[in-house]
């Protein structure tokens, strides 16, 4: 028999829902990415249904070959989603009928689209946690290969954008690795607070059925099932979560890419990249622009949006269900979207990396770096207090820049002007390859220190 319904609140509604509010209130050209989730909680919630014998067998087994066909549809590419029916819960329905006849309409027994929705969601973000935590590891990855080859590389440590200390630019690199595993931990805490099943809280108030939401918890894959029915059908907590989550990795990708375009800049011309990851320009022949670099710190304005815009959707909704909460789905798509590609793009541009490491020996020796060697030598050597070694070696330092000299090019006779019993041991402390490499504290940067630590990320990035 041909279903005649167009809506299933038809019958208590009058007259036609206006164009205007059809348009806006439908939400089948964002929520149709849950197809995968829908059609397979639908099948684990009939499942449950057959087995507490709520609905008959045979309609169940009707329901759940149909869902299966629908699915093939969609994944063929020959399902088509009418605006008219909303959403992807009821796009879904309505092909049901369509196809297995009035047996349908058993599959929505004991459950809400308020519940129906929030499953799905929470089905669709574990996937997409999942897709940016290996997409995190491999530009994780890409780090250590990269400062795999330049644990010995010397460049200038920046504070206030100015020469502070030498570095190994591996252990510069290796600090975004940091970055990045905990960005990945914050994804993986957000998948264990989110491992609950909403399935069975219905519209707000649970149910009277005699459901089994154990078995459509674990059959879900979430731990267990949620324990207030009324929570469950408002929380998006864990959408926050997620966009919480992408936000800080957006902000971390931004500031390696910044980093980036600074140091390919022509005021330092520290390191290249190779052509695949540039640009050119349409009216001057000569520039190479960074282009992906300055995408992703673009875009992690798009990826604060959407956390603010869920955070001000949520901070005055009252319990329980509002049609607020349609566009809920939207700002994570896009959060998901715009992130999965910075992570791209920020994996390329480390991968395509070139360091001109002269240049970087050449600058870390500028701007006086090693002038705390030196007060750390008075003080070790000498026994003098920091402050007052601090002092000496700032003394030397307006001295270097009086006379235009870096401090390696001090002479031993120049530096006993300011402390007489220095000796030619002292002029080590200059050289900003002993620097880095003195600096063996764990987690410092000496070139030790940086391959250990790399042999403990190869480790645990596996």
């Amino acid at each position: 028999m041909k279903n005649k319904i167009k809506t299933v609140w038809s019958k208590r509604l009058k007259g036609k829902t206006s164009k205007s509010f059809q348009r806006i209130g439908s939400s089948i050209n964002i929520d149709q990415r849950l197809y995968k989730q829908d059609i397979f909680a639908s099948i684990i919630h009939t499942q449950m249904l057959m087995k507490q014998r709520i609905i008959p067998a045979d309609k169940g087994k009707k329901i759940i070959q149909g869902l299966k066909k629908i699915k093939s549809l969609i994944d063929n590419g020959k399902f088509i989603f009418e605006e008219k029916y909303e959403d992807i819960h009821l796009n879904i329905e309505k092909k049901l009928f369509q196809i297995i006849g009035p047996a349908a309409g058993f599959m929505h027994t004991a459950r809400s689209r308020n519940d129906q929705v929030v499953t799905d969601f929470k089905l669709w973000i574990k996937d997409s946690t999942q897709n940016i935590i290996k997409d995190i590891s491999s530009t994780m990855k890409a780090i250590i290969k990269k400062a795999e080859k330049h644990s010995d590389t010397v460049m200038p440590g920046f504070t206030h954008l100015k020469n502070a200390q030498p570095i190994s630019f591996a252990h510069y690199l290796l600090a975004y690795y940091e970055m990045l595993k905990r960005d990945k931990k914050r994804f993986e805490n957000s998948l264990n607070l989110l491992d609950e099943s909403p399935l069975g809280s219905a519209a707000l108030s649970g149910t009277s059925y005699k459901i089994d939401r154990n078995y459509t918890a674990k059959k879900l894959g979430f731990k267990k099932p949620t324990n207030n029915s009324i929570d469950s059908v408002s929380d998006r907590d864990f959408a926050i979560d997620f966009l919480y989550a992408a936000a800080v990795c957006a902000m971390h990708l931004s500031r390696l890419a910044e980093d980036f375009i600074i140091l390919n800049s022509d005021a330092y011309k520290l390191i290249e990249f190779n052509d695949s990851v540039l640009t050119g320009s349409s009216i001057m022949p000569q520039k190479k622009n960074p282009d992906p670099a300055e995408l992703i710190r673009g875009r992690v304005g798009i990826n604060y949006g959407k956390l603010n815009s869920i955070l001000t959707i949520m901070k005055g909704l009252p319990m329980s269900y509002f049609k607020d909460l349609q566009d809920d789905k939207a700002l994570v798509f896009d959060g998901y979207d715009t992130l999965r590609d910075s992570l791209t793009m920020s994996y390329e541009l480390i991968d395509n990396l070139r360091v001109s490491k002269e240049k970087m020996s050449k600058m870390a020796n500028q701007g006086f770096t090693t002038a705390t060697d030196f007060a750390d030598y008075l003080v070790k050597e000498k026994k003098l207090s920091f402050r007052e070694s601090y002092h000496i070696s700032s003394s030397l330092v307006n001295f270097a820049e009086k006379n235009n000299k870096t401090l390696d090019q001090i002479t031993l006779k120049e530096l006993k002007k300011f402390n007489k019993d220095l000796d030619k041991n002292v002029l080590k402390i200059f050289d900003v390859n002993f620097s880095m490499n003195s600096k063996n504290s764990y987690g410092g940067t000496s070139s030790n220190n940086v391959k250990k630590m790399i042999k403990k990320y190869k480790k645990e990035i596996k």
